[in-house]
């Protein structure tokens, strides 16, 4: 695994990542890989935010990964900063190759090196290989959390 390079993205990367989104059920249904204008519009707004990292993990020339990671200032917890992981997808090729936790400690060391005490994610509640994946680095189910599309 030592072949493997996590970076920033690159727009040349946007058609990589929406495809990786759009390779399961759920991504399926919501992404449109055919239109990457959306998607370029929303990597302009991340590129120029500091506190976002869209970043892609890349082996033998090939985007075979990605997660994005953003840091989050806050007042509670005595004012701690925390990151929230969000996007994770990894190729269908590359599944249960020990990538998924590649990313995740890369995401852990990067939250320590910003100052971050605290590194939080959510998950599908259909997710449940992804939940136990997580539980399995040290992440607790300990919040319920809630959405409203807008």
């Amino acid at each position: 695994m030592g072949d493997l390079e996590i970076r920033r993205t690159t727009e040349d990367d946007i058609p990589a990542i929406v495809a990786m989104l759009a390779d399961d059920p759920l991504g399926a249904r919501r992404e449109s890989p055919d239109d990457l204008s959306p998607y370029l519009a929303a990597f302009e707004r991340l590129r120029a935010d500091p506190q976002q990292q869209l970043v892609v993990a890349v082996r033998e020339d090939r985007v075979v990964g990605t997660l994005q990671l953003t840091v989050v200032p806050g007042l509670s917890r005595r004012g701690a900063t925390r990151s929230i992981i969000e996007g994770v997808r990894i190729h269908a090729d590359e599944r249960s190759s020990g990538l998924g936790t590649q990313l995740i400690e890369w995401a852990v060391a990067e939250s320590r090196r910003q100052g971050c005490h605290l590194v939080q994610l959510t998950s599908d509640k259909t997710r449940t290989d992804a939940h136990r994946f997580y539980e399995r680095l040290g992440f607790s189910a300990s919040h319920t959390g809630f959405k409203l599309e807008l």
